[in-house]
């Protein structure tokens, strides 16, 4: 069980780009909207970011990076941020997860967990 005062929960929605997409090419245009959602204590600072996107061929890439477009925000205890990305994979179904780490103004480390969620083109899945 995770400690209640360090809890920060992730939401996702995602949109297919189709103009910006080239599906002749094998090219799919995400993106994805994200909420960070501090139900902690204390405010919290997203430090970086670790995803693992696996598209529906099986291919997994891992990207790392600081904070979360460009940004390393501080979140106030009951507060959220919201930002939106995006992503191209190579099929037209792909999913992504992975976490982000965080550090409490105590000083604390914890990581929040991003749930797999799926990107598809409308369509794709029956």
């Amino acid at each position: 069980m995770s400690d209640p005062r360090y809890q920060v929960d992730v939401s996702v929605v995602t949109r297919y780009l189709a103009e910006q997409s080239q599906p002749e090419q094998n090219r799919f245009a995400f993106a994805y909207t994200i909420t960070v959602h501090n139900n902690g204590v204390l405010p919290a600072k997203l430090l970086s970011r670790h995803w693992v996107i696996t598209d529906g061929d099986g291919h997994v890439e891992e990207v790392r990076g600081a904070g979360v477009v460009g940004q390393q925000p501080l979140i106030d205890a009951g507060k959220s941020h919201t930002y939106s990305s995006g992503t191209v994979m190579t099929s037209k179904v792909g999913t992504m997860q992975g976490t982000y780490e965080m550090v409490a103004t105590d000083g604390k480390h914890f990581d929040a967990i991003i749930a797999p969620f799926r990107l598809a083109v409308p369509g794709a899945l029956h």
